[in-house]
């Protein structure tokens, strides 16, 4: 049985990415994204990055910014993985795969099979699909949960990971129903937008690696 892989996504403190990782998440997500209130300045998102240790991968989430800025915030935060959460095509991550060694994923909306269906256009040009609700105020990071059923018998075109809407009390229900090889929470954990619950990283990761353990 293939690790559980877990992503607490939006953090913003030191401790909020220190109980990730004693959580057991192996992945943290961090920001960039002036409308969010998990934005992190790069220069703030590289000094949070040189707390997580080798085990667990950094992610780094943006939306829409042009290659100049991207490329200098590659080099300054160093991320295991570029999240992509807006309208970037396939052209344009196939041009990041190809020029940085890191993990590209993409995450989008899915309101509907169709949708889902088209998210195969990026097999060749990401590394992971991340399948999160339809976008609302924000591209993620709304709390919104997509339709569990739509993913059930879908042949994936790529690896993917399950958003939108997950928190303790849902997150083995989703792993037990869609199979999620990889789960991803961040409004779900807060006490407040922006404002990580350790309390609440802990129960979802705790929960998480329960499910994973119980279809083992």
């Amino acid at each position: 049985m293939p690790e559980q892989l877990i992503k607490i996504c939006g953090l913003t403190t030191s401790d909020t990415v220190d109980a990730a990782v004693d959580a057991g998440a192996t992945h943290v997500g961090l920001v960039h994204f002036e409308k969010s209130p998990r934005h992190l300045s790069i220069a703030d998102a590289a000094k949070l990055r040189m707390r997580v240790p080798d085990s667990v991968k950094v992610v780094l989430l943006t939306v829409n910014m042009e290659p100049q800025p991207t490329a200098e915030a590659l080099q300054e935060v160093q991320p295991d993985v570029l999240q992509l959460h807006g309208k970037e095509t396939p052209e344009w991550l196939a041009l990041i795969k190809s020029k940085a060694p890191i993990e590209v994923w993409k995450a989008v909306g899915i309101k509907d099979r169709t949708a889902l269906e088209n998210a195969a256009r990026f097999k060749d040009s990401a590394h992971r699909l991340l399948y999160d609700a339809a976008a609302g105020a924000l591209p993620g990071g709304n709390g919104l949960a997509l339709d569990w059923r739509l993913l059930v018998g879908h042949r994936h075109a790529l690896p993917w990971g399950l958003a939108g809407g997950l928190g303790p009390s849902n997150v083995a229900n989703a792993i037990r129903y869609t199979g999620a090889p990889l789960v991803d929470a961040s409004s779900g954990l807060e006490s407040e937008p922006g404002k990580k619950d350790i309390g609440k990283i802990r129960a979802f990761c705790e929960a998480a690696l329960a499910a994973r353990a119980e279809a083992a």
